[in-house]
């Protein structure tokens, strides 16, 4: 009798393992079954968003930049090209403008433009003769300034006139460049003369077309 119930145990525990078996093999064979989740599409920033370069039209169509170069300590005044003397005429030009600045101011003003490439000075001149015109004498303004190097080696000498009322400015600057002796200086030749006129103020330089630095 023991005996017939140890073989039913057997029986009945080899029945279980191979239903366990089975079972076992039938998740096997079916593949687990993940979760897909699509990551969510983020707009593109701006520094992903590829530029396009310029097409030729577009680029003949902007405006083009304007050179502002300009020097702290001459005023504002825009950096000009040309001679010497044409590039103090225009910071002159742009000085006298304002009509309340004495020919002092002017002329101090003139001495800090970049292209002066020398130790300058400047000194009130009253009514006579004046360095640079010979024996003339050179009348008609209430204000008269030179301005010239302090070493005496360089062809350069100028001059910012306040007239009197009344006086022909014409006439004035045409004594001026009447009597005017680019080798005053004896030694050295001035190689250009300017003279103009802003307002009731004349500028005059005789002076060489270039400073070497």
């Amino acid at each position: 009798m023991k005996k017939v119930f140890v073989m039913i145990m057997a029986a009945a525990m080899m029945m279980s393992m191979a239903a366990c078996t089975a079972e076992k093999d039938a998740n096997d064979a079916t593949p687990p079954t993940e979760a897909v989740t699509e990551a969510p599409t983020e707009a593109p920033t701006e520094a992903e968003v590829e530029t396009e370069a310029p097409t030729e039209e577009e680029i003949m169509e902007e405006p083009p930049v304007e050179d502002e170069n300009t020097d702290a300590d001459n005023g504002g005044a825009a950096a000009v090209d040309g001679t010497l003397g044409e590039i103090l005429l225009a910071d002159f030009t742009e000085r006298a403008a304002n009509e309340t600045a004495t020919a002092q101011e002017i002329a101090d003003g003139l001495m800090t433009n970049p292209a002066i490439l020398f130790g300058p000075v400047t000194m009130p001149v009253e009514q006579g003769m004046l360095t640079g015109f010979g024996n003339a004498e050179i009348t008609g303004f209430k204000e008269g300034v030179t301005f010239a190097p302090m070493i005496g080696s360089i062809a350069f000498v100028g001059y910012v006139f306040d007239l009197e009322e009344g006086t022909d400015a014409a006439a004035f600057m045409q004594t001026l460049k009447d009597n005017a002796d680019p080798r005053w200086n004896i030694c050295v030749e001035a190689e250009e003369t300017v003279c103009e006129q802003v307002g009731n103020k004349v500028f005059f330089v005789m002076c060489p077309k270039s400073l070497e630095g």
